[in-house]
């Protein structure tokens, strides 16, 4: 299908992005890697008057250390987020996770940052960004802000970035020494997730210290398994960690839809939840 018009801009900075997108108001959109934005475009989902193309822009694309801090610029590839030494050091979950996104043409034009901005829940990459406790940094017309990933997400395809911010930088803690495993079930291989776990466990002494559990599809946006984080604190063994992940689904908001029903989506939690954990913890 043929999208309907737009204009078409490419900045050469963030503030020239910042001004476009300021005057243009809610009828721009950004353009990043395309892989999100341009279908909507040809099913006519999507109706902007303006896209604004930020591809080129200087300085936005790479990872840095910042203290205890990874920062990965906002047009950084999948494909360079998987194969970055710094994140598959010190954030091996996010690196993990990103290897199943998708297929190869996808992770080589989508980026980090165009994944989170779109905010779709069945996406793979919110609810690992939710668990690593990331923050993402804006930038709009009064400067750069700077939202934890659990405020970020506020509905569906929907995020707290204003019309005229610009999504720069992805901070995320370093994870070292905390185990990770992402998994998840899709009906066929590069489909998007029925629904998705994130876990990270850091251990002591054998047993579980704590966990952080972020799960992909389950309601609007995603969601922490907060629940089954607490009871999992002191697990040492199989039993132990299954028994947690029955509370997986708790607080949840499973949607319907003709891959599966809520109550399925919700039993898939439980069970990836307890693989995800076993893995990550390594009790396997």
């Amino acid at each position: 299908m043929i999208p309907p018009a737009f204009d078409y801009v490419r900045p050469a900075s963030v503030d020239e992005a910042v001004r476009a997108l300021a005057d243009a108001g809610e009828e721009a959109k950004v353009l990043a890697g395309g892989q999100s934005l341009l279908p909507l475009l040809r099913l006519r989902l999507a109706f902007p008057e303006l896209v604004v193309d930020v591809g080129r822009i200087p300085g936005l694309r790479g990872v840095r250390e910042d203290g205890d801090t990874l920062v990965i610029g906002a047009m950084t590839t999948h494909h360079d987020v998987v194969h970055d030494p710094l994140v598959r050091r010190h954030a091996g979950l996010l690196a993990a996770a990103t290897a199943t996104v998708a297929d190869p043409a996808v992770r080589h034009r989508g980026t980090l940052a165009g994944s989170l901005a779109h905010a779709d829940p069945a996406g793979d990459l919110p609810a690992v960004v939710l668990a690593l406790d990331g923050e993402m940094v804006a930038q709009g017309p009064r400067g750069r802000r700077t939202i934890a990933a659990r405020d970020f997400f506020v509905d569906y395809l929907q995020s707290s970035l204003e019309p005229d911010e610009l999504l720069v930088e992805v901070r995320l803690p370093k994870a070292d020494g905390w185990g990770f495993h992402y998994e998840k079930f899709h009906r066929v291989s590069q489909s998007w997730a029925m629904v998705g776990v994130a876990a990270l466990v850091r251990r002591d002494d054998g047993h579980i210290a704590e966990a952080r559990i972020g799960l992909t599809n389950m309601s609007s946006v995603p969601l922490r398994a907060t629940a089954t984080e607490q009871a999992l604190t002191g697990a040492g063994d199989a039993e132990a960690v299954a028994r947690a992940a029955e509370s997986a689904a708790e607080g949840t908001h499973a949607s319907q839809d003709a891959s599966a029903t809520p109550e399925y989506r919700e039993h898939l939690a439980r069970v990836l939840t307890r693989r995800a954990v076993l893995a990550a913890a390594g009790m396997g």
